[in-house]
């Protein structure tokens, strides 16, 4: 078993980290106690942004690597779920970018007449913006096509995997706060709405004022999600309709259009945070090698392929 990796968390990075694992001749499984579809990934709006995460020297690196892989992935988006889209990031300014701005040539100050009602500025660029159930299948058939596995497992304990493999990778998300044990994962709950498109194409992020009350609209295959919420330490996955009823709302002042689109789900996910992301290897006392790799919060698809590779060389 000297070659064999164990990824414990089947949400989008750990099947990106157990991905890259074994296309690096790795022998990899995965143990997820849910199917990918039923994960907080699974949930996501997802659009490639660097959103509430540190440290900011790593950050940018990851997001960078990253983007890279999202654009050559968008040339094939019926498979891989991922399109490069334009869209406005509303109250933001190039200044306070990272580095992986620069691989955006279209990334620009909007022009007043771009500008959402109320709204004094935004950026307008293209950037990837990935259908998370579509991506999540494409991640698992790209593990398998490359020797790996998924099982489903329930893990109480990080030496479970390491009685099995040398190596483990610990992507369990949330559930670091009890598996590692680490006090300082908390959720960042974010509920959301899809509704019927309405014939909207572009993507709308309006960032004013507190990151509680976000408000975002991204065109997806399935429908046009709505949202959206970012509550600290909010542990409840049931939907509020008195929150739904706000975001809709909310989403109606920016684009009009939205208003009365008949709903097709209301959705729920607590994203993993932490004050910093945490990769970094550690030894367990009976040899085997741990790589942590969680604590990514609502931007685990933006530095997803960026915390892989890192994941994998710290693996050895």
């Amino acid at each position: 078993m000297g070659d064999t990796v164990i990824v414990v968390g089947g949400g989008v990075v750990g099947l990106t980290t157990a991905v890259v694992l074994a296309e690096r001749g790795r022998r990899v499984r995965v143990w997820s106690r849910d199917p990918a579809a039923r994960t907080t990934s699974a949930v996501a709006g997802a659009l490639f942004w660097p959103y509430r995460i540190e440290p900011a020297a790593r950050v940018g690196p990851w997001s960078l690597r990253s983007l890279r892989e999202y654009v050559a992935l968008a040339r094939d988006p019926a498979a891989t779920g991922v399109r490069v889209t334009a869209g406005l990031m509303t109250d933001t300014e190039l200044s306070g970018l990272g580095s992986w701005a620069v691989e955006l040539p279209e990334l620009r100050e909007a022009r007043p007449d771009e500008l959402p009602d109320g709204c004094a500025q935004a950026l307008r660029g293209r950037l990837p913006l990935i259908d998370m159930p579509a991506h999540l299948r494409y991640l698992e058939e790209r593990l398998r096509a490359a020797g790996g596995s998924v099982e489903r497992r329930t893990v109480d304990a990080l030496e479970e995997p390491a009685a099995q493999a040398p190596v483990v990778v610990n992507c369990s998300g949330l559930g670091a706060r009890e598996l590692v044990p680490d006090a300082s994962v908390f959720p960042v709950r974010g509920q959301l709405v899809v509704v019927e498109n309405p014939g909207i194409e572009e993507w709308l992020v309006s960032a004013a004022g507190d990151a509680a009350g976000t408000s975002y609209l991204f065109p997806q295959p399935f429908g046009l999600i709505l949202g959206g919420t970012a509550e600290d330490h909010a542990w409840d996955t049931r939907p509020d309709p008195a929150t739904a009823a706000a975001i809709i709302e909310r989403c109606a002042a920016l684009r009009p259009r939205v208003r009365g689109a008949r709903v097709l789900a209301h959705r729920v996910g607590l994203r993993p945070a932490r004050p910093r992301v945490r990769v970094e290897a550690v030894q367990l006392p009976g040899g085997a090698r741990l790589v942590h790799n969680y604590g990514h919060g609502g931007a685990g698809v933006t530095v997803a392929w960026g915390c892989a590779e890192e994941a994998a060389r710290l693996a050895g």
